[in-house]
């Protein structure tokens, strides 16, 4: 990334000594500088220095006020933009949420998700956090070799907890949910869903379990062996 004002152009260097300017309080008004102590700071030669403060300011980014035994500085607002960008940038790196798309092929499965998907336990808490009631069964989606491979990047995102219950026979254990869009061959989307992870399972790391308001298999068409895409939506819990 660089930024250009007439024939001087501001590089990683120039931005790196913007930066510590503004942590040394530059952002906030005049601070005190001589080019000795920047270049010690920036492990640097004075001449090095110099030229960074020289660049700086003929970019617009930065004033200063040149005395006997140093210069007092200060970050202009053009600076403080230019630094914002590079913020949004970190941030994209560590903080951006995104979604994660995974590829697979429709399969059968083993009649389960009827049954535990209906229970009160359950049922009430799929209403009252996934905003709707479940179509009485899942689908389930057997990821192809790639998806495998990709398929923990749903752990870094932030669940929906279904928390575990029991009743008089039994105790029945917690399960996470991650909102989704389901794809067919055709490019026909279908959401809400969400990707229902048991805490404790049974299932391998091969396949996907959805849950909807409506039969995916009716909504979308489609039959064992078909392909589709998830799209797992990184989203607040």
């Amino acid at each position: 990334m660089s930024a250009q004002s007439g024939a001087r152009e501001v590089g990683f260097d120039e931005l790196a000594t913007l930066k510590l300017l503004a942590m040394e309080g530059g952002h906030r008004g005049e601070v005190k500088v001589s080019c000795a102590e920047l270049a010690g700071r920036l492990d640097a030669s004075n001449q090095t220095a110099s030229r960074r403060l020289q660049a700086l300011e003929d970019a617009g980014f930065l004033e200063r006020d040149l005395v006997s035994d140093g210069q007092w500085v200060v970050v202009t607002e053009p600076g403080l933009r230019e630094l914002e960008r590079e913020y949004q940038d970190y941030r994209r790196i560590f903080e951006e949420r995104g979604d994660l798309t995974l590829a697979g092929t429709v399969t059968g499965g083993m009649g389960e998700g009827r049954h535990y998907i209906s229970l009160p336990g359950y049922n009430r808490q799929f209403k009252a956090k996934l905003g709707y009631e479940p179509y009485p069964g899942t689908l389930n989606v057997e990821l192809d070799a790639g998806s495998k491979r990709a398929r923990s990047g749903v752990d870094a995102f932030d669940a929906i907890p279904i928390e575990g219950w029991e009743d008089e026979d039994r105790t029945y254990g917690s399960a996470s949910c991650y909102p989704a869009t389901v794809e067919n061959e055709d490019g026909q989307t279908y959401s809400p869903v969400h990707v229902i992870i048991p805490d404790r399972t049974h299932h391998d790391e091969d396949q996907l379990e959805l849950i909807a308001p409506d039969k995916l298999r009716d909504e979308l068409g489609l039959l064992d062996g078909d392909a589709v895409l998830v799209h797992v939506e990184e989203g607040d819990a």
